[in-house]
């Protein structure tokens, strides 16, 4: 499964989980989507934003994306549930309902694994 693909299912379930009020959901494929969106974001130059080199014309701000390999996207989708994990475990005696939600997130996101191999985690 490449980038797309995996973007595309996470933005429909997405929209169940936003119809079905599934804050836990709702939160958990809003986050991968983001991790997704950042690690395609590529590099600014130093003078990006300056005047003399703003762009005119329809579509002249869109961006190149750098295309992830489905290893990339694994290690992405395990890295979210790893973090989460990790606050869970960190505040699991201050506060076991946000660890729980944390746990319940990391589970969501874990549910993508094994998705023609892209998340085999």
């Amino acid at each position: 499964m490449n980038a797309t693909e995996l973007r595309d299912l996470l933005r429909d379930d997405l929209k169940t989980a936003l119809r079905q009020r599934d804050r836990t959901a709702m939160s958990a494929l809003r986050s991968a989507l983001s991790a997704i969106d950042n690690a395609e974001s590529v590099p600014t130059a130093a003078s990006a934003g300056a005047i003399e080199d703003a762009s005119v014309g329809v579509g002249t701000t869109e961006t190149a994306r750098r295309e992830l390999t489905p290893t990339q996207l694994r290690d992405i989708m395990r890295s979210e549930v790893d973090e989460r994990h990790a606050a869970a475990d960190e505040c699991v005696a201050a506060a076991p309902d946000s660890a729980e939600r944390l746990r319940a997130e990391a589970a969501v996101i874990a549910s993508y694994a094994d998705l023609n191999g892209a998340c085999d985690f």
